[in-house]
């Protein structure tokens, strides 16, 4: 069974061959970034908006070639064989947590081309995620977590200055 970093990365090239190139989100995205295992759940993919829309048969039929099934349709979510991968729109980073979606770092692994979020744009995002009601009472703790990992790579980063 392939990992979820492969799956994504087999569903970016998918993407990037109709122009598209994905934001690797979520804890799997900030994994990849801190290089370290966060055992992400699920693998939470941001995409052009319009392709939540106006394209979206486009995206069922790329997650179908990659053996993909949906399985919420108002989460824009697919399962295969335990593994979930979700979508949202890209844009919307900009609105909920301040990113600049220009200087998102370009990456490519293994053929694939996708976007990852630095560090500090992780933050800006834990930070208002751990502020929004839900995330707030449920993932709590995961959220802080997480916020406390990034602050302590990105003071490794500095030098501890």
């Amino acid at each position: 069974m392939r990992t979820k970093i492969e799956a994504f990365l087999a569903a970016a090239r998918r993407f990037n061959a109709i122009g598209v190139t994905p934001l690797l989100y979520g804890s799997l995205g900030l994994s990849e970034r801190l290089r370290c295992d966060l055992h992400a759940d699920d693998i939470d993919v941001l995409i052009p908006g319009e392709y939540l829309c106006g394209k979206w048969e486009t995206v069922i039929a790329l997650m179908q070639q990659e053996g993909f099934t949906l399985c919420d349709l108002h989460e824009h979510a697919f399962s295969r064989c335990g593994l979930h991968m979700a979508f949202a729109g890209l844009e919307e980073l900009h609105s909920f947590a301040g990113v600049d979606l220009a200087a998102i770092p370009r990456l490519e692994k293994s053929g694939a081309e996708y976007l990852l979020l630095e560090l500090a744009d992780y933050l800006r995002v834990y930070t208002a995620s751990a502020k929004d009601g839900y995330r707030r009472d449920t993932k709590h703790k995961n959220d802080s977590e997480k916020i406390r990992l990034i602050q302590q790579a990105m003071h490794s980063e500095t030098g501890g200055n």
